[in-house]
């Protein structure tokens, strides 16, 4: 710190000599004219001298980084809590998965045959054979996609019971629900558009 304030004492010692000799030219120039310019630059250079004359107080700003030049921008860290093991979880996961795994196979088969009765019932009255069996197999996807739905509100039903506890997001059974969920509005929508090729009853 002691070198520092020698450093800024010399740089004032120097400024103030410069304006010692600028404010003598200035003087004699004026001296031979007393009502010229030089003479107004003059007085205005002393009140100057005198600034460049006056010692330093000795309280300099500091060369340290300003709050606001250490802040930093970045988004801060978010901890992500870890889950552990739930018993609870883990031994209704196997069970829920299978019926999933099974309804979302069996829909897609059921579906193949929907879609083609539906093709043939096309153009058929409301109450004809055709039209039956096509509304018949409509009914069968209709409670494959229902069963889906039951497994999806069991999902439902363990991630708030986990959540009323305060406990983070179970891997596992977030993966499963977002399948389960996928397949059950895939399933929706192909129930209504099979729906929308036949008559109305």
């Amino acid at each position: 710190m002691g070198a520092w304030r020698g450093a800024v004492r010399g740089i004032f010692a120097v400024a103030q000599v410069r304006c010692v000799k600028v404010f003598i030219g200035i003087e004699h120039q004026a001296m031979k004219n007393p009502f010229s310019p030089a003479r107004a630059a003059a007085l205005l250079m002393s009140l100057a001298v005198a600034g460049c004359a006056a010692q330093p107080s000795g309280r300099y700003p500091s060369l340290l980084p300003r709050a606001i030049e250490s802040r930093s921008d970045a988004e801060p860290e978010v901890v992500i809590a870890l889950a552990e093991p739930d018993s609870t979880v883990d031994a209704a996961l196997p069970d829920l998965r299978a019926t999933i795994d099974a309804v979302i196979a069996n829909f897609r088969k059921a579906a193949q045959t929907t879609e083609r009765l539906a093709g043939t019932a096309r153009g058929d009255p409301v109450g004809g054979d055709r039209w039956i069996a096509a509304q018949t197999a409509l009914a069968e996807l209709d409670g494959y996609r229902a069963t889906l739905s039951s497994a999806v509100t069991d999902l439902d039903t363990l991630a708030l019971n986990r959540a009323a506890e305060g406990k983070p997001d179970y891997p596992a059974l977030t993966a499963l629900r977002e399948t389960a969920q996928a397949a059950l509005d895939e399933e929706a929508a192909q129930i209504t558009a099979i729906s929308a090729r036949l008559p109305a009853a």
